[in-house]
């Protein structure tokens, strides 16, 4: 039976699992199962009273008023765990203090032994929606994104229909998003060939940055931009001083590599085949591309889903150059190696792809050197049809993972056996993607004035991912079957359960995180 903390004010429904409830003073109450529901009263004291479960979805809950303090004998502040007692009001932490510091009579949750982590920020996230919602959709990928411990996510201008390169389709995907997000949300806008007179227009309505790609990105509403296109929308990128988000291989050298492989004939039910088709070479011409316009612009520029470790000299270099350039990588790249990937095993597919378990390791050595900056999913999923599960057929199938659940313990899993820590991961999948969005002071760290943003987290804690626990609206996976270490226990969204134990708030408190003009800010 596990210990589910839950703050004085709250009223859970429960399912037909049992829970146990506590509160500050260390009491606990077993919950029955199904019908009960427990009341939390302001007085710290619990009373089950039966209720017709008919009322409620049997997989939700329902908050009442916002508890004032939580404390944990290991809190994440400043880049390390320690005991402390957290106190917020009105969503936002007011302070944060010693464990015992909570005056008497106050309203506290304790969640024990229990790590407190602040909410991740996905900042790369491909929702679908509008026009492709049987994709994934908002509803579907805010509850993942909750499940996972991820408190915000911000949305890539693609696969949904229009492409967000417009205003007038910023605004059609802020109507797709409006009250069916389970956690905060905001936008990427997106470059294209012909919409550089769109981009200060998308700055001035509240995009945080841009993104562009400079392959193929296998759908006709997002064409990909050349240099000359470069040319014409970074001095634009460069004024509003929003980050340019780019999808970093270039065509020439794909188009030569598909060619080689013609005359080849490969088994495509191979990974080794995809591998093939995405050479390094790619990736490399492509990041060596955005440094020299980097340089010439003085252009944010964030490389995504960086794969190819022979880049990493060059990220390095334009570090030290003082560009303003960062770079991310993903989860699979830090997971999974190709030499392990099935044949037929289309679920694997991504672009740029899954490489070797000696460039997997390379990818770490340049997280721990603050060469990569973060960690973020690119979760993209699809109807399993695009997968070509039948054929297996990794040149035809769509190339996406879905992981937004399950990162946080994919990762946690892979970084505590090379000897990082919890402090790490929230540098790379909190405090950075925060700062790269332009969501420092509100999100991506636990400290007064931001957000009540909370993660309760069991790190020793082992399951294995099954399709209950994707909640994405398409439970395919290459982390199915896998044993991870670390369970999101509950998540806080502005100091308000949204989740907890596979169960889901029924309000959706999620809210887009758009400053107008805050572009001018720099």
């Amino acid at each position: 039976m596990r210990g589910w903390i839950v703050g004085a004010g709250y009223q859970i429904y429960s399912r037909c699992d049992q829970f146990v409830v506590t509160h500050y003073k260390g009491s606990k109450w077993a919950a029955a199962p199904a019908a009960h529901v427990f009341y939390c009263h302001l007085d710290g004291s619990f009373h089950p009273e039966r209720r017709c479960c008919s009322q409620q979805n049997d997989r939700s809950i329902t908050t009442k008023p916002v508890i004032e303090f939580l404390r944990s004998r290991r809190v994440l502040i400043k880049g390390a765990l320690r005991p402390a007692c957290i106190s917020f009001e009105n969503g936002r932490i007011v302070a944060i203090d010693d464990y015992a510091s909570a005056p008497a009579g106050t309203h506290v949750m304790d969640a024990g032994e229990y790590c407190v982590l602040p909410g991740l920020v996905d900042s790369h996230v491909h929702v679908n929606d509008p026009g492709r919602e049987h994709w994934e959709g908002f509803r579907a990928a805010t509850a993942a994104a909750a499940a996972g411990g991820c408190t915000c996510i911000v949305d890539m201008p693609l696969n949904s229909i229009p492409a967000t390169t417009t205003v007038s389709a910023l605004e059609r995907k802020r109507e797709a998003a409006r009250n069916r997000c389970l956690v905060d949300y905001a936008f990427w806008g997106g470059v294209v060939p012909g919409n550089t007179d769109d981009l200060m227009p998308l700055a001035q309505s509240g995009v945080r940055g841009f993104k562009c790609f400079l392959a193929d990105s296998g759908v006709p509403e997002f064409a990909r931009v050349s240099e000359a296109d470069l040319h014409s929308a970074m001095p634009v990128i460069a004024e509003t001083g929003l980050p340019l988000l780019v999808h970093a291989e270039l065509p020439e050298p794909l188009m030569a590599a598909q060619m080689r492989l013609q005359s080849t004939r490969p088994d495509w039910t191979l990974h080794a085949a995809h591998l093939e088709a995405r050479p390094p070479e790619a990736e490399i011409e492509a990041v060596d591309l955005m440094i020299r316009l980097c340089r010439k612009y003085r252009c944010r520029v964030h490389i995504v889903h960086v794969s190819a470790a022979e880049t990493l000299p060059l990220l390095k270099q334009a570090r030290l150059e003082g560009l303003s350039l960062t770079a991310e990588t993903c989860p699979h790249y830090l997971y999974f190696a190709a030499e392990n990937v099935p044949p037929r095993a289309t679920h694997f597919k991504c672009a740029p792809p899954i490489r070797d378990a000696t460039n997997r390791e390379l990818l770490w050595n340049a997280l721990a050197a603050g060469v990569l900056d973060l960690i973020a999913t690119d979760h993209s999923p699809c109807p399993p049809d695009l997968k070509q599960l039948d054929t297996g057929d990794f040149n035809t199938a769509w190339g996406g993972i879905a992981s937004l659940s399950i990162a946080l313990p994919a990762i946690w899993t892979a970084a505590r056996d090379r000897g990082f820590t919890l402090e790490d991961i929230a540098r790379w999948m909190c405090a950075n993607p925060a700062h790269l969005a332009g969501l420092q002071k509100q999100k991506g760290q636990i400290a007064a004035g931001h957000d009540a943003d909370f993660v309760i987290f069991d790190p020793d804690a082992r399951f294995e991912v099954t399709p209950n626990r994707l909640h994405f609206r398409h439970p395919l996976s290459p982390y199915l079957g896998e044993k991870l270490f670390g369970e999101v226990l509950q998540v806080f969204l502005r100091g308000r359960c949204i989740y907890a134990d596979a169960q889901f708030a029924g309000e959706r408190l999620g809210m887009e995180l758009c400053t107008v003009n805050q572009w001018s800010q720099g």
